[in-house]
């Protein structure tokens, strides 16, 4: 029994650090996307989860939902994945806060200047994040040039599932919502670490 308690201990401990880091996160990307916008923003932390590849698309609205994902490799002292999700409508809404222009309704595909503007935003989110892990756990990590996909969500989660479903199934979800804007809007950074790369990040907390 006492065993079971000290699991569940140290899973609530664990849990907590990745909270941590999603707040933290956020907190960094606030910073960088209200400067490059030069207006006020506010990112919070809802929710933040360890999930198995298979529930990351219901989450996002389901496998058939078209999302806008922005793909980052990871490399140094943690290797895998990163992604930025966003509901294609959510992603025009922002794209155009940021612009500056007025939201329109049932936009289509994004321009040039629009997929500029969310990889940008995706390289600004993706880069606080990794900011925030390195600070927690003094870890060098370096990520890739970002590739924007607009995609259903279960084909652009298909692939790091296909890449490293083989090193882990596991992925942290952090759901954050963009306050302050003239509506609100919710965006998913999902990393997916190899497993060792996880066990890297753990054993480098002490946990």
């Amino acid at each position: 029994m006492q065993e079971n308690n000290n699991n569940s201990e140290g899973k609530e401990i664990e849990f907590d650090v990745l909270t941590e880091i999603g707040n933290i996160g956020a907190g960094n990307a606030t910073t960088a996307l209200s400067q490059l916008i030069n207006a006020r923003i506010d990112m919070r932390v809802p929710k933040v989860d360890l999930l198995g590849f298979s529930e990351l698309a219901e989450i996002v609205g389901g496998a058939e939902t078209l999302v806008a994902g922005i793909l980052l490799s990871l490399e140094g002292d943690v290797d895998g994945m990163m992604l930025f999700v966003l509901e294609s409508s959510a992603a025009h809404l922002l794209v155009d806060q940021l612009m500056g222009c007025v939201s329109g309704e049932n936009k289509g595909d994004f321009s040039e200047m629009e997929q500029s503007a969310l990889m940008e935003i995706g390289n600004i989110i993706a880069g606080a994040y990794l900011s925030s892990i390195s600070e927690l756990t003094n870890m060098k990590i370096t990520s890739s040039v970002p590739y924007l996909a607009v995609d259903m969500a279960g084909a652009i989660l298909s692939v790091p599932a296909i890449e490293f479903g083989k090193l882990g199934d596991k992925a942290l979800l952090i759901e954050s919502k963009f306050k302050d804007l003239d509506v609100d809007i919710s965006g998913y950074f999902i990393l997916i670490p190899t497993l060792e790369s996880y066990g890297r990040i753990l054993t480098s907390l002490g946990l």
